[in-house]
């Protein structure tokens, strides 16, 4: 069954470069980011992984925590950080899930279950489809998917502009319009009236009959 926006995140165990984790637990009471990638020693993923680890401290102020999955054992990690550190400069300190056995690929729906149950002799073409980003909340609910081709570098300026978003309409009845960015006005979801909509806001104005905007909260 594919996974969707609202649904439960797939719970597993696993090996990472820093132990073994639950998922669960390890996403405990916060937020977090898993993201993946097909094949150890690929050049893309390569400067995805230095860029994601270059903007951690970004993920942190948000409360959220990275966690990297690659289709290859663990011992296979430690020596491609070393190629990140050349590449970009960075040292990546989050942890990286190893996928020997395709388990948490194939149990979120990146690979299909005929794929097998080991990573040994596939290819990136193979596991092109280990490309996604997951972005999932404290109640482990699924919030956000991404999924791009092997040839496309991730903007994870886009995912931290995301995840502003998803928080702040978790805690507000607003949702975002396209392109935008933190501080910028925001727009009054339908189940507010006018009235309450004064209350809580202030003051908004009416574009449309369907979209009114106004600042955004900051409480």
């Amino acid at each position: 069954m594919s996974l969707r926006i609202n649904d439960t995140a797939p719970n597993f165990t696993a090996e990472t470069t820093q132990g073994p984790v639950n998922f669960h637990e390890w996403i405990g009471d916060g937020w977090a980011v898993l993201f993946s990638h097909p094949k150890n020693f690929t050049p893309v993923c390569t400067t995805e992984l230095g860029a994601m680890a270059g903007i951690e401290g970004e993920f942190r102020k948000r409360g959220v925590k990275i966690i990297g999955i690659s289709v290859d054992p663990v011992d296979s990690h430690a020596k491609w950080k070393n190629d990140i550190k050349v590449a970009t400069g960075f040292d990546v300190e989050y942890p990286l899930i190893g996928d020997r056995d395709l388990k948490v690929a194939k149990l979120y729906d990146m690979l299909p279950a005929g794929a097998g149950d080991t990573s040994e002799g596939r290819t990136p073409a193979d596991n092109a489809t280990v490309r996604s980003v997951y972005v999932i909340g404290p109640d482990k609910k699924i919030k956000l998917i991404l999924t791009y081709p092997m040839t496309t570098g991730r903007n994870f300026n886009e995912i931290l502009r995301a995840i502003d978003s998803i928080q702040l309409t978790a805690k507000h009845q607003v949702a975002t319009p396209a392109n935008w960015k933190q501080g910028e006005d925001v727009i009054i979801t339908a189940a507010v009236s006018n009235e309450d909509a004064i209350q809580r806001f202030g003051s908004f104005d009416t574009v449309l009959p369907y979209l009114r905007k106004t600042k955004q909260p900051t409480a």
